[in-house]
């Protein structure tokens, strides 16, 4: 007996010479967060849960990007859904397939991208990029559609685009919805290197026109090109974007900040960029910040080290920390992710 209580003491303690280790470190998400090709993450939190929805990033081989035009068209044509992730913790996710599809938006056909979503009044409304439209003649452009239910499945609000018109020369790609601490919310969205902002109506049917009559207002700060995300940090405005080429090294996050969300805002920098060693072409990302707290996160893509295949965009979050004075620091891509971080 005497032999089996000290047998059972030294597995508790560990072999003679052996340092204990102590408990098992915690699971951290771990980049890329998602399993399979994903850009353009809009994360958000509803309720207990993290959300993500990004643009499926279809690949299509050996076409692209040896034939840009050609592969181009191919990955745009199957761009024709949305799925979704939920997660208590940031790192155990699940997946929700098809949460938008284009069966269920009949002027939309291909190149569904780079959603944004708010919840208002018991509803979701998801925004949407479509149809890639290179002029005012072509159909399509941003969307919105709404669900009763985070999950989906999102129907077309409207019947037609929210907006289908190159106004101050943007693009009506990539957009965002920014509400601000008077309840009003705004669309700030553009591609092809120009943003515009424009306060939405109640009921996000269209919008209402500032005091000059004008309703797209151009803020586009110097290096924009795409994927603009906006918030508000102890008083001041935060208008972030993406810029460079999103197939090559220099697609980064930059930043600037402001006194209202119509600017003037003042560019900081860079604050992502990519590391050869973790990831290349970072970028098109939003923030999460965790309720009641200063503590924020990065969801961002990235393509795997030495992969030339402009599709191959996996979806990662990493830590977003700020200065005393403000400024956002820059963001160290990892390959562990963030630890768990359950919401209250």
């Amino acid at each position: 007996m005497k032999k089996l209580y000290w047998l059972a003491g030294l597995l508790a303690l560990g072999r003679p010479g052996t340092a204990q280790t102590g408990p098992p470190a915690p699971p951290t998400s771990g980049n890329p967060v998602l399993p399979g090709w994903y850009a353009d993450p809009e994360a958000a939190i509803f309720g207990q849960l993290y959300w993500i929805y990004p643009t499926f990033s279809a690949v299509v081989g050996d076409t692209y990007p040896a034939n840009e035009a050609v592969g181009s068209r191919k990955a745009y044509a199957q761009q024709v859904f949305l799925d979704a992730f939920s997660s208590p913790d940031l790192v155990t996710w699940t997946k929700h397939p098809h949460v938008l599809d284009t069966a269920s938006v009949h002027w939309a056909r291909r190149a569904v991208w780079a959603p944004a979503i708010v919840a208002k009044g018991g509803q979701y409304f998801l925004f949407f990029g479509a149809n890639d439209i290179q002029n005012d003649r072509q159909r399509g452009g941003i969307g919105v559609a709404r669900a009763d239910n985070p999950a989906g499945p999102f129907r077309d609000y409207l019947g037609h685009p929210l907006v289908d018109k190159f106004y101050n020369g943007a693009q009506p790609i990539d957009q965002f919805v920014f509400r601000d601490v008077n309840g009003k919310y705004y669309l700030v969205y553009g591609g092809w290197q120009h943003c515009n902002i424009a306060q939405l109506k109640d009921d996000f049917t269209g919008f209402v026109p500032f005091a000059d009559g004008t309703t797209f207002r151009a803020i586009t700060p110097p290096g924009y090109v795409e994927g603009p995300v906006m918030f508000r940090r102890q008083g001041k405005y935060y208008f972030m974007w993406s810029e460079g080429d999103w197939t090559g090294p220099s697609y980064a996050v930059a930043y600037a900040v402001g006194t209202s969300p119509f600017g003037p805002f003042r560019r900081e920098g860079k604050v992502l960029q990519q590391d050869a060693a973790i990831g290349t072409g970072a970028g098109h990302h939003s923030v999460l910040q965790v309720p009641g707290t200063d503590d924020w996160y990065l969801v961002y893509h990235r393509r795997p080290p030495g992969d030339a295949e402009g599709n191959h965009r996996v979806v990662c979050i990493d830590r977003m920390e700020f200065d005393a004075a403000g400024h956002i620091r820059p963001v160290r891509m990892t390959t562990q992710g963030v630890a768990p971080r359950p919401l209250r």
